[in-house]
């Protein structure tokens, strides 16, 4: 409802927003296999600790936080053109965390000149929240979960149902199925996959990056040369500026 009401120009030209997702560090998950057991090898190690490789996860911009990206890019109708970034790990440091940042900030160009910034972070012992804002000419739209509301010339507030997400994606799926019509998010769900990808490149090199480039141009490659079990190193965690660009 709040996409349909900034469609129909209730907030008159997009210029800026910022995306926040604050959380805690997923210290809990799988914890039986955070330490690697002496029958591992290296590289089962890190499939069964994925969520915590750059190879194997993306990152969390990339894994989790994709999710508010996607909205940005919803909101926004396209993907950036251009992203800047920084970041890094403090909170998050032990080696159970084989190589993935814990808090990032980026900062996304749109072809019409708007400008979104994505905080994010995986910290423990931090505050939490996950909302989004974006400003117009004639209004300013506020998104936290199901709560949308929009300030300004032509105000509006959501009342209406907040299924469950989850349970809605299902639903959506077998009335498809049932009716002929076909659901196809492929291309949205590749663009916003890139932007969050887009987003960790520029962060951990520190270096401005355009869409066009890292489509285009970039080789990089975080995949495993050779997929078997045995050893495998661990990249060093990206440090901005010193990290190469690929």
């Amino acid at each position: 409802a709040g996409i349909e009401q900034i469609r129909e120009g209730a907030m008159g030209d997009i210029l800026s927003g910022q995306s926040t997702r604050i959380g805690g560090a997923l210290s809990g998950w799988r914890q039986s296999e955070a330490v690697r057991s002496n029958s591992w090898s290296e590289m089962e190690w890190q499939l069964r600790r994925w969520l915590f490789t750059t190879w194997g996860s993306g990152d969390f911009i990339v894994e989790q936080h994709v999710h508010n990206l996607d909205l940005v890019d919803w909101v926004m109708g396209s993907h950036p053109v251009k992203a800047i970034g920084t970041g890094g790990r403090q909170n998050r440091t032990d080696a159970i965390y084989p190589n993935v940042w814990d808090h990032i900030s980026v900062e996304y160009e749109y072809a019409n000149g708007a400008r979104v910034t994505h905080i994010g972070s995986q910290m423990d012992g931090v505050s939490s929240r996950n909302d989004m804002r974006i400003d117009g000419t004639e209004g300013r739209l506020f998104l936290s979960f199901a709560k949308v509301t929009i300030e300004g010339k032509k105000p509006f507030k959501y009342d209406g149902p907040r299924p469950n997400p989850s349970v809605q994606e299902y639903k959506d799926t077998l009335d498809a199925i049932r009716s002929g019509n076909t659901i196809n998010e492929g291309k949205r769900i590749a663009q916003s996959t890139m932007t969050a990808i887009l987003g960790r490149m520029a962060a951990y090199t520190g270096r401005n990056l355009s869409w066009d480039w890292a489509m285009n141009a970039s080789k990089l490659d975080l995949t495993p040369k050779e997929w078997e079990f045995g050893d495998h190193a661990i990249a060093p965690v990206a440090v901005p500026g010193f990290t190469k660009l690929v």
